[in-house]
């Protein structure tokens, strides 16, 4: 009776001992399961904010504007300015039948917009109701340029969401109001929220949308066409038609037709296919870097579990002596390296959770959320399962060591 007290006194030392280790061990498997998961959460969230960059364009969207020439062609110079006019958009329309939408689009560059006593930086754009196919609005208010405005010439307009915060820093809803554009009064009809960095014509949220007809009026442009936007069919491919769209317009100015500078196409799906490779690197990383971090934790794990084995010789023989199969054994010590990387791989996905709930609270702006930082439920599972089946393999070399302890070199031991 004496050896047994002895024997559970020594265990009971031995787990004491252990706790510093323990304690280290499990924290490695913590980093490496908070590192997983937070690398993770914190791509998705990049990716979604590098998105919105392009938010509302078009993944099969074009647009096309005229620049100098870049080559010689029929007896004119190299660097021959020319200008796009109204007939391209039936060109293309003919010529390019796998375009669904062709939207001519007028600029008018550093305005200012006036409000009260309050003024704004605006660039005014003429469009028609068919553009927002192309680079869809996020409506805050109102609604959006439509036909009765383009047929009846309308002196009307939609901001965009930081015109609206400096002509109304007390919020509420302008419509209705009106705002003083180079002496022209236009009564606001929307605001346009749309979080887009990219903007053709001016600052990235400071346009001011205007019927295209009244801008050609107001503004003396004619048949004047500064860009136009266009998007492909269900199916087709813009980078496929790109030399179409170039060709058709190029023919109809007397430019060479491969002259890429002179007619210039600016393709967005080259900057969705851009940031979709890039995206693949980054996760390819973050499964690297997580996995690399919670394989260091699991060697930690099965070190620390090897040490306590050698400690526990004598009460793993006494137990063996009195009956425990070397199954009792496996399944003791795979069970404590379960629970000891279980436990640290759940705290570190708590622990992440909180962290990237953390940033989505840091990216809310005006009660909207800019990007979704947190990871999925299944998410968080399979990183559970991952853990659980990491601390089966760093338990199976201590398993294995204490199956093989026999009684009689346990009480040798002793």
């Amino acid at each position: 009776m004496r050896i047994d007290i002895d024997s559970y006194r020594e265990v009971l030392d031995t787990l004491t001992r252990n706790k510093s280790r323990s304690f280290l061990t499990g924290f490695g498997v913590f980093w490496g399961v908070f590192m997983l998961v937070a690398l993770m959460g914190g791509g998705a969230g990049l990716k979604e904010l590098l998105q919105q960059n392009f938010a509302g364009f078009a993944t099969n969207s074009a647009m096309v504007w005229a620049q100098p020439t870049g080559k010689a062609y029929k007896g004119f110079r190299k660097g021959r300015y020319w200008h796009m006019d109204y007939k391209d958009v039936e060109r293309l329309k003919i010529s390019v039948p796998e375009l669904d939408v062709v939207s001519p689009v007028l600029f008018s560059n550093d305005g200012t917009a006036y409000c009260g006593d309050r003024k704004a930086t605006i660039s005014a754009n003429g469009v028609l109701p068919v553009y927002q196919r192309v680079v869809e609005p996020k409506m805050y208010y109102g609604r959006y340029i439509d036909e009765a405005d383009i047929r009846d010439h309308r002196k009307v307009c939609v901001i965009q969401k930081k015109t609206y915060k400096e002509l109304f820093p007390g919020g509420g809803d302008p419509c209705g109001k009106r705002i003083r554009i180079d002496n022209i009064y236009y009564q606001i009809v929307g605001v346009d929220y749309s979080s887009s960095n990219m903007n053709f014509g001016g600052e990235a949220g400071t346009t001011v949308y205007l019927p295209l007809t009244f801008m050609q009026q107001a503004y003396n442009r004619g048949n004047a066409v500064d860009m136009i936007a266009v998007t492909g069919r269900k199916g087709v491919v813009m980078s496929s038609i790109t030399d179409c769209i170039r060709q058709t317009l190029a023919r109809a100015h007397t430019i060479d037709p491969t002259d890429e500078q002179g007619v210039m196409v600016f393709n967005t799906e080259v900057l969705f296919q851009l940031l979709d490779n890039l995206f693949r690197g980054v996760n390819f990383l973050i499964w690297l870097v997580g996995l690399g971090t919670l394989l260091a934790g699991s060697i930690g794990v099965s070190n620390i579990m090897m040490v306590t084995v050698r400690e526990r010789t004598t009460e793993i023989g006494i137990r063996r002596a009195i009956g425990a199969t070397p199954r009792n054994i496996l399944g003791q010590i795979i069970s404590e390296s379960i629970v000891l990387t279980l436990v640290a791989g759940m705290s570190g996905i708590l622990f992440a959770v909180l962290v990237l709930q953390m940033l989505e609270l840091a990216n809310t702006e005006d009660g909207i959320l800019a990007a979704h930082f947190q990871v999925g439920f299944w998410t968080a599972i399979v990183a559970a399962l991952l853990v659980s089946v990491m601390g089966v393999i760093a338990g199976l070399a201590p398993a294995a060591r204490a199956m093989s302890i026999k009684p009689v070199d346990a009480m040798r031991d002793e």
